[in-house]
Parts: structure tokens; sequence; C-alpha cells
């Protein structure tokens, strides 16, 4: 199982600007509301965009989904174990837990 990282220490790191999130949503999802700086990388993706979008595969990744009943985050981590990553972590609660705690998030959709 993957190593839980706590929406404290999520939030740390990303001020701090020492972890790449991955949200495991994408397509629309993504698109509405997404953590600060998260890249949006679905399980399907993993293979062929994981080696561009996260060359260091020691570098510290987290990816979260919408909540504990998503199983994205854990898919596209251990689809990321597979290929060598070592330091991949999950913020299991996800965006839901985020967004209900009034911490920012980020959108590529206008407002209205």
């Amino acid at each position: 199982m993957t190593t839980l990282i706590s929406r404290t220490d999520l939030e740390a790191a990303i001020a701090a600007g020492t972890v790449t999130v991955l949200d495991t949503l994408g397509g629309d999802y993504y698109a509405q509301q997404h953590l600060p700086g998260a890249i949006p990388l679905t399980e399907a993706e993993v293979a062929d965009r994981a080696p561009s979008l996260l060359p260091d595969k020691h570098a510290a990744i987290v990816t979260y989904c919408s909540n504990p009943s998503c199983g994205n985050s854990q898919a596209v981590a251990n689809r990321l174990a597979r290929l060598g990553y070592t330091n991949v972590r999950k913020y299991r609660e996800g965006i839901q837990d985020w967004v209900e705690a009034g911490l920012p998030v980020e959108s590529l959709t206008a407002a209205s």
C-alpha cells in the first residue's frame, strides 16, 4: 500500500515547492478544480507521460483524486511504483477534503 500524506503535510510541501502533485481524475474534473500546481495524470497515461513529466524517479510525488472512495490515486501510485518511482505518497482524502477545509484550488474554466 502507498504511504499516505496528511492535508497539513501536503499543504506545507506545496507551499515549499518540494512535491509534484498529480491529479488522477483528469479531464473535466481537472479543468473544473485541482490542487495548486497539480498536473493531470490518469492511470491510462502513466506509461506514456510519466517519463517526461516526472524525470526524477526519486522526487517526492503525491497522487490524489476526489475522496477516500476513489481508487484513481492508488491506481496511479501503483503504476508509478511499477515504473521505479520510489517516493510516491497518496492524499487519500482527496480534493473534497481540501475544498471542505477552505484551501485554495486552481481552475482552467472561466469564472462565471
